[in-house]
């Protein structure tokens, strides 16, 4: 069977027992703060085992895509190094939310493997729960027992520990015992040998887990205790490349058809070929490195097409990091010096075509994207080597770089730990790699206290299922406060409450959230931020006495919310320009033009999107000039609610990539010709509201993302007024009517004075060489000029430095200025003189830069320095002459 048959399969199969077949989630998770990626097949169904929300449908399966690279989850330094580890991968999935449980759940199991993919039963083990005495957690024996029906040899049956078999998402969250599926993948010669039952759990490349069925029963707290669900739940998660794997009858991941395509044309492009020692070779690097671009790839590209772009923070900064992985391993191994990664996203697009057509969508996006970081990191790549060239050059026989040294390299210049120390053996150099994990504990430390969070147990004061938005229609209303908790940030305390109906908007979708107040009595809570948690809203509340407020309650309590309606009003009028404002980008760039960010609060509207160039001033005016004529045609707000989501496509509404629609959705539209999108957020309900509409600015983001800024209604008026009151100062200021005639005067003025400053000062500096020749010193055969100089700038230090060169002759040349109240140095040697002496001017200035309370470097033969400390120049000079003369 091919990959593409295996998933069918199991879709069917699920789909034939009276399972909802839903699309996968995007790889960057969504209104959960405590995933940065979906980890698992069930992040994205986790309000529904917490009781927060309803599910579509009590039967469920899917595929999803996946990413572990951080946290708990963290295979990223394995994967290339063996046959099965991933970044990202596809997990199948069934899930059961309060309907069939363990027997349903493992008997289909069972059927699925052995019936439909005919997969042997003498190689399949399963294991259960062992149990733990010390939480309260028993022995799995009604998972024992249905297994001991099904199998009927109970020696096939393995007791696993809470490790192996006690599933938790994290620290919190849903968890229960689990029973996992193991499949031994050994020629007959070596199973006779030794019995996959021993190896179960070992690592072996050829004796894995392919399924685990988890059985939802509790919820973990914050203190550690465990408290059964509402109801009963079944997850459980299949990992496809390993189920392709044991189908196919192939040994590795990487064999089967879903990496083989792609290898194949790393085949190609390389010259390499992959397995010819054996595809776990240990000396064989061009097979881990097909191996690490294969894996890769995908994260990469498919985490750009759900919305997340490289960068250096958070989310983005782990697919750069995972992208840079790969971009190393081509260049190291496989002698890739050109962007290689962008050439394979067609490929990896067009076969993931018919299940994740997002990435085909956007192949020619991503490419781009992808192009431009490898054009990047390579330019790193060649910055890093030129940096290991100096600190070779400059060792002082003790052929170690120092940890400080290789942590720089990797945080400042982003050059890969592993590469500094592969580059540093060819050289017969070794790294300090004790020193650099301790240079690194110290920035993960710096990192963790940056990012403390603690949050407490909710306080619950009644059920809360779902929770009403009543914000489309009013701004605010009574409710009930269900529940809170206390949360401990870095910034001090706040508490988060949950309303079971609220009219504040939850910050979702670019639009920031709500504020306003909530009164319970006589006392008011001031609401600072509204969040999206799952399926709740958090309202976000800093007063002192919040905690004490809601302490005295121990059921629901009927509150009045308010929404700040100013600041809402607002904000409306941004997000509603944001949506004029992307269809007239689409009509004056072209139709390539889609969201990549967007965030609107009550100030101003910024928007990214996918383009490739800067846009014009000219483009910009078009596009401004559309907006506002929208704004004056005081089109009303077209709105449509529970739209099936289809439908909505096929009325021409525009979905932003990465973000995971529901089955029904709302619709916003401004003239049916003009804009109409999927949107969650608030609008103004006719766009005269607005007022006004003005750029600010326009830039670049990343690679093939630009970024517009603007203002609208009075932040937009306000602008104008400023602009036109600073060209009325400017004409009051050089007393002219003609503002733009005046400033070409001004310029042109300006030009002719800085030609004869120019002039003064080549003048100075050929005065002072004349009068530093006369004071040169012929010491050891080097002629030696080490003074205090005065020269307007430090360009004419140098100048005077090369200057005395032509002068001289073997010159060595060692001058001190004081710059705009800051002492500057430059050193000069002679190249012959740097190579019979061993000299290095750069090494000696960084040393007596300290005189001056200062740093710097250079090449060997010429390195300027400045430093804060004028009263140390002299000394500086002095210690420089001193060790240049007494090499």
């Amino acid at each position: 069977m091919t990959s593409h048959e295996i998933r069918k399969a199991f879709l069917d199969f699920f789909e034939k027992r009276g399972h909802l077949i839903v699309p996968s989630a995007p790889l960057v998770a969504k209104n959960d703060p405590t995933l940065m990626f979906n980890n698992s097949g069930m992040a994205q169904f986790k309000d529904f085992f917490l009781g927060n929300g309803n599910p579509p449908s009590k039967r469920i399966a899917d595929t999803q895509k996946c990413l572990r690279v951080s946290g708990k989850h963290n295979d990223l330094e394995e994967v290339g190094f063996d046959t099965y580890h991933h970044t990202m991968f596809e997990m199948l999935g069934n899930w059961s939310f309060g309907d069939y449980f363990k027997k349903e759940a493992l008997a289909w199991s069972w059927e699925l493997l052995t019936e439909v993919y005919k997969l042997p039963k003498d190689r399949i083990y399963v294991s259960v729960f062992e149990g733990n005495p010390s939480e309260g957690v028993p022995f799995d024996q009604e998972a024992f027992d249905i297994w001991k029906s099904i199998i009927g040899d109970e020696s096939r049956i393995i007791l696993g520990n809470k490790k192996d078999n006690f599933w938790e998402m994290g620290d919190i969250g849903p968890c229960g015992p689990c029973s996992e599926i193991h499949i031994d993948l050994r020629d007959q010669e070596e199973v006779d040998q030794i019995s996959g039952k021993e190896l179960v759990n070992k690592d072996h490349p050829q004796v894995v887990e392919i399924w685990n069925n988890v059985f939802m029963q509790y919820e973990r707290k914050a203190d550690g205790t465990l408290i059964p669900l509402p109801e009963k739940h079944v997850d459980t998660g299949m990992g496809f490349e390993r189920l392709c794997m044991a189908i196919q009858g192939k040994k590795s991941n990487y064999d089967t058809d879903l990496f083989q395509n792609t290898i194949q044309v790393i085949e190609q492009l390389s010259g390499f070929k992959y397995g010819v020692n054996g595809t776990l070779s240990s000396d064989n690097y061009v097979d881990v490195a097909m191996r690490v671009i294969a894996d890769h790839l995908r994260a990469v590209s498919f985490a750009i097409s759900d919305g997340q772009l490289p960068s250096n923070a958070k989310a983005g900064y782990v697919i750069r990091r995972i992208l840079r992985r790969a971009l190393r391993y081509g260049y190291s191994y496989l002698n890739f010096r050109e962007p290689f990664m962008c050439k394979l996203v067609p490929v990896l697009a067009k076969q993931f075509a018919d299940v994740f057509p997002e990435l085909q969508a956007q192949v020619d996006f991503v490419s781009k994207v992808v192009e431009e970081e490898e054009k990047t990191f390579l330019r790193t790549l060649e910055q890093g080597l030129k940096r290991l060239d100096v600190l070779f050059k400059e060792d002082k026989g003790e052929k170690l770089l120092s940890g400080e040294t290789v942590f720089e390299l990797s945080d400042t210049f982003g050059f890969p730990v592993d590469l500094t120390a592969l580059i540093a053996r060819e050289k017969g150099f070794g790294i300090d790699e004790e020193g650099y994990k301790k240079a690194l504990e110290e920035q993960k430390a710096r990192s963790r206290k940056d990012a403390q969070k603690e949050a407490a147990d909710w306080v619950e004061l009644g059920d809360t299922d779902a929770v009403e938005f009543l914000g489309y229609d009013q701004l605010s209303s009574t409710a009930l406060l269900t529940k809170y908790r206390i949360s401990k940030t870095k910034q001090g305390q706040e508490i988060h409450v949950v309303l079971d109906q609220t009219p504040f908007y939850a910050e979702m979708g670019g639009q920031v959230g709500d504020t306003g107040t909530i009164t319970i009595g006589d006392q008011t809570l001031h609401v600072s931020d509204t969040r999206k948690e799952n399926d709740l809203f958090i309202h976000v509340v800093k007063d002192k006495n919040a905690a004490e407020i809601l302490s005295g309650y121990e059921e629901p309590v009927e509150v009045f919310a308010q929404v700040n309606a100013e600041r809402r009003k607002n904000i409306e009028k941004n997000h509603t320009a944001t949506h004029l404002m992307l269809a007239a980008l689409k009509e004056v760039l072209g139709s390539h033009i889609v969201q990549r960010g967007s965030y609107q609060n009550d100030e101003l509207t910024r928007f990214d999107f996918s383009h490739f160039a800067k846009v014009t001033d000219e483009e910009l005016k078009k596009v401004e000039d559309i907006v506002n004529e929208k704004i004056r045609a005081n089109i009303l707000k077209g709105e449509k609610r529970n739209v099936p989501f289809q439908e909505a496509v096929d009325m021409g509404a525009t979905a932003t990539f990465g973000e995971k629609y529901g089955d029904f959705v709302r619709v916003i539209t401004f003239d049916p010709n003009y804009s109409i999108e999927l949107c969650g957020g608030t609008h103004v309900n006719s766009t005269g509201e607005i007022g006004l509409f003005r750029f600010i600015s326009e830039g670049s983001v990343s690679a093939g993302v630009r970024r517009v800024e603007a203002v609208t209604g009075v932040k937009a008026l306000e602008l104008m007024r400023e602009q036109a009151q600073l060209i009325q100062e400017l004409k009051d200021l050089l007393k002219a009517t003609d503002l733009l005639k005046a400033v070409e005067t001004l310029k042109a003025e300006n030009a002719q004075f800085q030609k004869r400053i120019e002039i003064f000062e080549n003048a100075s500096i050929q005065a002072a060489k004349v009068a530093l020749l006369s004071k040169v010193e012929n010491v050891n055969g080097m002629n030696v000029v080490a003074a205090r100089v005065n020269v307007p700038h430090a360009d004419g230090l140098k100048t005077l430095a090369f200057g005395l060169k032509q002068g001289i002759g073997k010159p060595v040349v060692i001058l001190g200025a004081v710059i705009n109240d800051k002492p500057s140095l430059a050193i000069l040697i002679d190249e012959n003189v740097v190579k019979e002496k061993n000299l290095n001017a750069g090494t000696i200035i960084r040393e007596v830069a300290k005189l001056m309370k200062g740093g710097g470097g250079g090449q060997p033969h010429f390195a300027t320095a400045g430093g804060s400390d004028v009263k140390g120049l002299d000394d500086a000079i002095e210690a420089a002459k001193a060790s240049i003369l007494g090499a």
